[in-house]
């Protein structure tokens, strides 16, 4: 049996049509110069599909030599390779890198208005927005994740009213409900945990135990809780990663979780839906994290 008769066929056929329609309506552009610039930038874009393709088939080949579903002989002989190349393909970049992305990964960082007082104690004048210290931080840290299992990475601001574009591949998203409606939206779709505010402040809710987690920052401590979840695209075709702290220094508190458990992560979880919470503390002197844990299980929507 042919490779391509393997793929099941609603994949096939939605990979089939999406490239028909692309095709007819390049085919359709009376411009010759903006046809041949179209289909310059198509080709990059089927080209960076293609390496994505080539990403879950090379983690999909680690993960059944890693499992013992198959030895190199037998999956050579399914993929009609060589037995070189499969050990090639395996053992190219660690599989848990698909956890974050198969292509370029973007970090969507929320920008605010920041005000407060200066060193003398007066009270500053408003800037303009800003991207948080601590955000920018925590994308330094995932930036080198990213870089030291063989992702490209970078970031892009979302504007003040968070509107961000959502509807894409490998995006990851580090902002808090408060600056964005939509992130806020969607976040009422997960079951289990949920972002709340009272008279105290700012606070995250397990809705499975009614167990409600504030952060030791409202308390004086050098700590923060964040959740961390992946959450469904408004468009309903895939998901993105979310991270997001009670306060800001939370967030970097999910990487440097990260950072210790991403193979079992990945592991466990794949690309499937699901949210959790990090607790995290940081040095007063430097702002790093310096430890972190999950409080509470790897939460699942129902049928995800």
């Amino acid at each position: 049996m042919e490779a391509h008769d393997l793929v099941p066929a609603t994949l096939r056929d939605q990979l089939d049509e999406a490239f028909d329609v692309a095709l007819s309506q390049l085919k359709e552009l009376p411009d010759p110069l903006q046809r041949a610039k179209a289909a310059h930038a198509l080709a990059g874009q089927a080209q960076e599909h293609g390496n994505e393709l080539q990403a879950v088939r090379n983690e999909a080949m680690n993960e059944a030599l890693r499992v013992g579903l198959l030895n190199s002989t037998q999956l050579a002989s399914e993929l009609g390779i060589s037995k070189g190349r499969v050990s090639q393909l395996a053992k190219g970049a660690p599989p848990e890198r698909l956890f974050l992305g198969s292509g370029k990964v973007i970090v969507a960082l929320a920008e605010k208005l920041e005000d407060g007082n200066d060193k003398d104690g007066k009270r500053k004048a408003i800037q303009g927005p800003v991207i948080a210290t601590e955000d920018v931080q925590t994308y330094e840290r995932l930036r080198e994740l990213a870089e030291d299992i063989g992702l490209e990475i970078s970031f892009e601001r979302i504007p003040l009213g968070g509107n961000v574009r959502l509807n894409r591949t490998n995006l990851v998203v580090i902002c808090g409900p408060r600056l964005s409606p939509l992130i806020e939206q969607i976040l009422e779709s997960d079951p289990h945990l949920r972002f709340g505010k009272d008279d105290d402040g700012w606070h995250l809710t397990d809705r499975n135990t009614g167990q409600v987690y504030r952060s030791p920052m409202d308390r004086g401590e050098n700590g923060d809780i964040a959740y961390f979840g992946r959450l469904p695209r408004p468009d309903g075709k895939g998901t993105f990663l979310y991270v997001a702290g009670i306060h800001a220094r939370g967030s970097g508190g999910v990487v440097h979780w990260l950072n210790k458990e991403l193979t079992t992560v990945h592991r466990e979880l794949k690309a499937r839906r699901f949210s959790t919470l990090i607790s995290s503390r940081f040095d007063p002197e430097t702002l790093e994290i310096v430890a972190s844990e999950r409080i509470t299980p790897f939460y699942r929507p129902e049928g995800a």
